[in-house]
């Protein structure tokens, strides 16, 4: 099977990750012929495959992953991706043509059952049926070589996108904070130079795994750092809430922390400390991994884990920007938007007008250009 039309057995249009047949279904018909500028659902397929098929050409490409299997306490990050999306229209309806003329392609989501995690946990039986119902149209041979949970389809998409186009900006809209582990897997395959990991975030995600889970929210940076080969090439921005003081993590891991008290009280020095460290450890670039929850509470809550006490939003574009420009952004995300986790009235629009500006900073900051 080619790559592209792999990618469109994997893949569905933007918007359109979560399984929906009744309630939810209007709403997100409507934001797909949007994005699409499409009259009809065989218009808005139409022009998702002919994206796929812009992706050797592309600079960046923005991957939906509406998946919150891999969250903790409170979930509904599964609607991020199409809040995040729907907040970029409202603002800015012209967002998908400026976009795509600036080379940045939306590939569409990654089509979720929200039963499943990742498909190391699942027995053949369980991958059979899977199969069976999510590639009804594809030959048995064909279907056993497909992945069925969300971020082992993540990562082949990802994987296939690279064979497309090695130099690509992977731009990821998700999910719990799991939906990042997929991306830096397939980095690791695709790029050779040292780079590193900026993870803005309340909580460390450090744990090798969490009650017999390998891959979840609060383990993804455990083996993303072994990926990247510790060495302080994973820096965290913004933690506050650890069981664990800074030096049990930085001695016994490698990674470098900067806590939320010390971006608050002196964030110039800060910002300056982050990139004099990381150019201490020779890597060419970064992949930028924002947890919403990373931003205080008063300004992002709708999520599952807010925090008070933690970064100002000015902090963290300005870190986005100075990391463009200084070091290099090769890929980003902004995950742990959860619409439906709203503490007030204003939270849920707030929180995901936010989480927009921060995707389209990573963008700008990435291509060194506004889009």
């Amino acid at each position: 099977m080619q790559p592209i039309h792999e990618l469109a057995r994997l893949l569905r249009p933007a918007g359109g990750g979560l399984y929906l047949v009744s309630t939810g279904r209007a709403e997100q018909i409507a934001l797909q012929r949007r994005l699409y500028g499409a009259a009809t659902d065989e218009a808005v397929q139409q022009r998702f495959v002919e994206a796929l098929g812009k992706i050797a050409s592309a600079r960046a490409v923005v991957l939906g992953i509406p998946s919150d299997v891999g969250a903790g306490f409170l979930r509904g990050a599964n609607l991020g991706p199409q809040a995040i999306r729907t907040v970029l229209l409202d603002e800015d309806p012209a967002w998908p043509s400026r976009a795509a003329a600036a080379g940045v392609l939306d590939i569409g989501d990654v089509f979720v059952v929200p039963q499943l995690l990742h498909d190391e946990m699942l027995n053949a039986e369980q991958r059979a049926a899977s199969r069976k119902a999510l590639y009804p149209d594809v030959s048995p041979d064909e279907a056993a070589q497909l992945p069925v949970s969300p971020l082992s389809i993540a990562e082949r998409a990802l994987d296939l996108v690279f064979q497309c186009n090695p130099r690509i900006v992977p731009i990821v809209i998700g999910g719990d904070h799991s939906t990042a582990w997929p991306v830096v897997a397939a980095l690791a395959k695709a790029r050779k130079e040292p780079w590193g990991i900026v993870q803005p975030d309340a909580h460390t995600d450090l744990l090798p795994e969490r009650l017999g889970i390998k891959y979840c929210f609060a383990t993804w940076s455990y083996h993303a750092n072994e990926l990247v080969g510790r060495g302080g090439r994973l820096v965290q921005v913004g933690t506050r809430a650890s069981r664990h003081p800074r030096e049990h993590w930085e001695s016994t891991l490698g990674v470098r922390q900067f806590w939320a008290d010390e971006c608050r009280a002196r964030p110039g020095e800060v910002l300056d400390a982050i990139i004099a460290h990381l150019r201490t450890t020779g890597v060419r670039s970064v992949y930028f991994s924002n947890d919403i929850d990373g931003t205080d509470a008063a300004y992002a809550d709708a999520t599952g884990t807010p925090e008070p006490g933690g970064l100002e939003p000015d902090f963290v574009v300005e870190l986005i920007r100075r990391l463009g420009r200084e070091i290099g952004i090769l890929g980003g995300d902004v995950m742990e938007v959860a619409p439906p986790l709203q503490r007030t009235p204003e939270s849920s629009a707030r929180t995901t007008a936010l989480a927009a500006r921060y995707l389209r900073e990573t963008i700008n900051a990435a291509l060194g250009q506004v889009v």
